[in-house]
């Protein structure tokens, strides 16, 4: 047996024990980054790279079940990933197909997990917006995890279609712009996002070592913790994982005051 990789376990396990359940994040939203880079590092496709992304995923799920986590947001494919190589989009779309078809079948530490579409279904291809849709619906009573899969999603994307519904509705019921403004609350946005109905994220990661949002979540955020991870997406370990909560848990959160 190989000691350090004795020792690392007895460590990991240690500090997973130490944490504070009562401190942890209910909902968590991960910007899944580094897989090109991961592939290219490896001598691998750039396919491959996605792929290995996508298969840490599951295993990812199965970390939140454990510590508890009840909201997941993964940033899978932005409104500006549309507009990556046909080659390599065709397949980052098969790719993220096959993964939401295991996730209506699979498990999180046994339980089903609840997947809900986060993004514009109309800028996707036709199969990919009708495999979310089908899953969606059949895991709506699943108890597991609820994961929020962010495929053509866009933050600036989420706020205008937010705006539009919410004028659309005045417009139907008779109402003037002039009183809409009049009224108009944060609550009334925050109503009609994608994520409407749910926590606002108290933990967001980004992993790859980048330090922005890239558009993620950005009217959820604005309260978020956020941790910044040196590691590739497919090379994020438990270990990664369990420190991000860790420093999220002994963050003293304000919320402006």
């Amino acid at each position: 047996m190989n000691l350090p990789n004795v020792l690392y376990s007895f460590y990991e396990r240690r500090l997973a024990s130490s944490l504070d359940r009562e401190k942890l994040p209910r909902h968590i939203g991960v910007v899944l980054d580094g897989n090109r880079r991961w592939a290219k590092a490896s001598g691998a496709t750039t396919a491959d790279g996605h792929q290995a992304g996508a298969e840490k995923i599951h295993e990812f799920l199965g970390w939140c079940d454990e510590f508890g986590i009840k909201v997941v947001t993964l940033y899978m494919l932005s409104t500006d990933n549309m507009g990556r190589p046909p080659e390599e989009l065709s397949q980052l779309v098969g790719i993220i197909g096959n993964t939401l078809k295991r996730l209506g079948d699979g498990l999180a530490n046994g339980h089903r997990v609840r997947v809900q579409a986060v993004g514009a279904p109309d800028l996707l291809p036709s199969g990919l917006a009708e495999t979310l849709a089908d899953l969606q619906a059949r895991t709506a009573d699943a108890e597991g995890v609820h994961v929020n899969v962010a495929v053509g999603y866009g933050g600036r994307r989420e706020i205008v279609d937010a705006v539009k519904e919410l004028l659309l509705e005045a417009d139907a019921a008779g109402r003037s712009a002039s009183e809409v403004a009049g009224e108009l609350s944060d609550e009334q946005i925050s109503g009609r996002l994608y994520t409407r109905g749910q926590p606002d994220p108290d933990l967001v990661i980004r992993t790859s070592g980048e330090q922005r949002l890239s558009g993620f979540l950005m009217w959820q955020s604005a309260y978020s913790e956020f941790y910044f991870c040196e590691a590739l997406w497919p090379d994020f370990r438990r270990v990664d994982f369990v420190r991000a909560l860790r420093d999220f848990a002994s963050r003293q959160r304000r919320f402006g005051s």
